[in-house]
């Protein structure tokens, strides 16, 4: 009974921080969709609004999602001929909303623990703004305790591993799954965050390494975080 009261509170804090980056949309944008439990919640939301913008989502289960509750379901490639909104020189959406397994006061980010984290970059990083929601659980001192996605081609394989031991690090196959664009995830712990974003940059650059789930470079301008049923930003 306890745990189902601690589940039910939960989701209500997620619901929160999703409701309220609801706020942040304004006719006329376009739209980024995150992945995950808490940004459904968004999404939902956006349905029942019958919010009429492009969205463009980040994984294959968000569009499912998305086109589920009505909303216009487009390709990244899809809007970057127009411009619209207020997005920036440079950016093809104006607005990205996604959760994060965690966050830092430093706005530093872990995600991939549903496996879309190379979308949900590409996403986050052609958005002029990339807006963060969580619940209080994943508000952390400092990230690195979750076990890092790595998302890696299939053939590199051995020769990753190899590389991320020789950095400290402890990978781990997440078994049965592949990601939406064919490849797997090594889930890593042991690695050093003191500096995350060198961190980011090392393992992309590590070959047959798609993308790592670290989100140091592209962070999020705003983190919204659900607390005992409201949510505020950090």
């Amino acid at each position: 009974m306890a745990k189902a009261k601690e589940n039910a509170a939960w989701e209500e804090d997620k619901k929160a921080a999703a409701l309220m980056a609801v706020k942040e949309v304004k006719g006329g944008m376009k739209l980024g969709l995150g992945t995950g439990s808490t940004v459904r919640y968004f999404i939902e939301e956006l349905g029942r609004r019958r919010f009429p913008g492009p969205v463009v989502p980040s994984s294959n289960a968000t569009e499912e999602l998305a086109r589920k509750v009505g909303l216009k379901v487009v390709a990244l490639d899809g809007v970057a001929g127009g411009r619209g909104g207020e997005e920036e020189a440079g950016s093809l959406l104006d607005l990205y909303v996604d959760g994060a397994d965690e966050v830092d006061r430093n706005y530093d980010l872990i995600k991939g623990g549903g496996g879309a984290l190379t979308r949900e970059k590409v996403v986050a990083s052609a958005s002029a703004e990339f807006v963060c929601v969580v619940d209080g659980t994943k508000v952390v001192g400092k990230i690195g305790a979750f076990p890092l996605p790595i998302e890696v081609i299939p053939f590199a394989k051995a020769y990753v591993v190899s590389e991320l031991e020789e950095l400290g690090g402890k990978p781990v196959e997440r078994m049965k799954f592949v990601t939406d664009n064919g490849n797997m995830i090594l889930d890593v712990s042991g690695l050093d965050f003191k500096d995350p974003l060198q961190l980011e940059t090392e393992l992309n650059n590590i070959p047959g390494v798609v993308e790592n789930g670290i989100f140091a470079v592209r962070q999020p301008e705003r983190v919204i975080v659900g607390r005992d049923g409201k949510a505020s930003y950090m």
